[in-house]
């Protein structure tokens, strides 16, 4: 079986941004694939502030960065992914969008060996690979925010993935793309988020019912438990319609009470407040 060389990211937001940028920076053949003409351009612009920094902090050099231009391509539609080895959908939480995205992907795909992978935080594998033909070579390939950054890569099996197409994605995860890989079992969260989601909606309670303010709650948390970040600067940093999105699925497999989204962050939702992608959430973040 060929060596993965030929990739493509379906979703130019934060994370489709810093994972293609992951690919191009490992020399891969890479594509973005984004049908929002906004959001392709804003994507390149990401990119391109994520390599400056990574120039200016000594990480990279003028030279990598011109060779990390030349691995990327910016495509509108999902029909120039064909000769793709793996792709990866990043698009918006929502397991409808991302089905659609997926079996519409397993038509294009001319290599019956293809992988595709989601980078779903919470939702099912399983429910996401037999909306295509091929369930044997879906996964779960979860990177975490910033992509380019964070060493961690969860894997995800379903009921229906190959230990083989698992074994060449580890491979391919850690030897190519210089990442530490855990592997996880089906079950919405899987390690990371199954864990983490329970404390920041804990903190989120805390705050909705006064028992500190936002500040000293993180404050607690750094100062008192070593945490490089408090529970809801972290939330703000992750995005609380992705908190709240990744709680309803937490919540939908459980049925546990400490994962249904607590009422005061479906109003920050609704109300737009978003954390650092909007400026506001839990503290102000100026900039945006």
């Amino acid at each position: 079986m060929n060596e993965i060389r030929r990739v493509a990211v379906v979703g130019a937001g934060q994370m489709g941004s810093g994972i293609a940028e992951v690919f191009a920076r490992a020399g891969l053949d890479t594509i973005v694939c984004e049908h929002d003409p906004a959001a392709l351009r804003a994507a390149r612009t990401r990119i391109d502030h994520s390599l400056h920094r990574a120039v200016d902090r000594g990480r990279i050099n003028p030279t990598n960065r011109a060779d990390i231009w030349a691995h990327l391509l910016f495509a509108d539609d999902l029909e120039a992914l064909a000769d793709r080895q793996l792709v990866v959908e990043a698009v918006v939480e929502d397991e409808r969008v991302k089905t659609d995205v997926l079996a519409t992907l397993d038509k294009i795909l001319a290599d019956d060996h293809a992988v595709l992978a989601t980078n779903t935080s919470a939702i099912p594998l399983t429910r996401l690979g037999i909306a295509t033909g091929r369930a044997s070579h879906v996964l779960g390939l979860h990177f975490f925010n910033p992509a380019p950054v964070m060493p961690l890569v969860e894997l995800v099996s379903s009921l229906h993935t190959e230990s083989t197409v698992l074994d060449r994605v580890e491979r391919f995860t850690r030897d190519v793309l210089g990442k530490r890989v855990i592997r996880s079992r089906d079950r919405a969260g899987f390690v990371v988020n199954a864990l983490l989601i329970p404390y920041l909606l804990s903190a989120i309670r805390m705050a909705e019912a006064g028992h500190a303010s936002p500040e000293d709650i993180d404050a607690g948390m750094v100062h008192g438990c070593a945490h490089p970040m408090g529970p809801l600067q972290l939330a703000d940093l992750i995005g609380l319609d992705t908190v709240e999105a990744i709680a309803k699925s937490l919540y939908d497999e459980y049925k546990e009470p400490l994962h249904a989204p607590p009422p005061l962050l479906s109003r920050m939702v609704e109300a737009g407040h978003l954390g650092r992608k909007t400026g506001r959430g839990f503290h102000p973040h100026g900039g945006v």
